[in-house]
């Protein structure tokens, strides 16, 4: 019947969702629990450059820049 394929789906499944858990853990074990940050315009290249001088460790995941989002959205 029909639910003969569901233990197959099931080690289907988990098979290809254990790399990219693992990626995310090993991302988040690497840049200090951040997520990783992905620059395709210009201008996030520029907060990325921004972000390392103002962290002071040359690192951009380490930054110290705090955003308020309450006061970009009223």
């Amino acid at each position: 019947m029909w639910y003969e394929i569901l233990p197959g789906l099931a080690v289907m499944t988990v098979c290809l969702v254990i790399p990219g858990v693992a990626t995310r853990q090993i991302h988040k074990y690497t840049n200090g629990v951040k997520e990783k940050r992905v620059a395709r315009r210009p201008w996030q290249w520029y907060l990325m450059e921004r972000d390392k001088r103002v962290s002071g460790s040359g690192q951009y995941y380490a930054s110290k820049v705090r955003v308020h989002l309450s006061c970009h959205y009223q």
